[in-house]
């Protein structure tokens, strides 16, 4: 039984400054995924971004910190990464083709966003469809029009003529 110990301390101590340098990679990504986030949602404020792409563009950048810190770790241990990136790589393009719409809709929305063609309070008409904007989302933009609400994705409003029917909102 001793002799276990005694080995196990000896791994113990073999294994210890790769485990520091996992631990201070992590943290050091973990803190710097924090940093670049809370940038963003400062820089967003000052330029007048919509809070929704605010928090859209910063919460994506502490994913992919995060992610790199973990792979970042995992190749300090040892372990091989290659495959994990190459799988990273398939999921990502997977995921990508899966979603396709979804994405769509969704960087429509950031563009929408950032370039502002028409802003809540507009009236605008696209496709048959008329009404005024009452919210922008990431993925729909909401019009109400004779009390009822219509919801057309980004995508479309993005691809399809949109015309702004009241340039000045009240």
């Amino acid at each position: 039984m001793d002799i276990l110990i005694q080995k196990l301390f000896e791994k113990a101590y073999l294994w210890l400054p790769q485990i520091a340098g996992v631990v201070v990679i992590l943290i050091v990504f973990y803190i710097l995924s924090k940093i670049i986030s809370g940038a963003i949602t400062r820089l967003s404020a000052r330029l007048s971004l919509d809070s929704q792409l605010s928090f859209f563009l910063a919460r994506t950048s502490r994913i992919i910190l995060i992610v790199l810190g973990f792979v970042s770790a995992l190749g300090t241990l040892g372990i091989d990464v290659s495959a994990l990136v190459a799988g990273l790589g398939l999921t990502g393009f997977a995921l990508g083709f899966a979603l396709k719409d979804t994405i769509s809709n969704m960087l429509s929305g950031v563009l929408i966003l950032l370039y502002r063609p028409f802003k809540v309070g507009n009236s605008i008409k696209i496709s048959g469809y008329t009404g005024d904007v009452i919210a922008i989302d990431l993925r729909y933009t909401e019009l109400s029009s004779e009390g009822h609400k219509i919801l057309i994705p980004n995508s479309k409003l993005f691809t399809d003529p949109v015309t702004v029917l009241n340039n000045n909102p009240e």
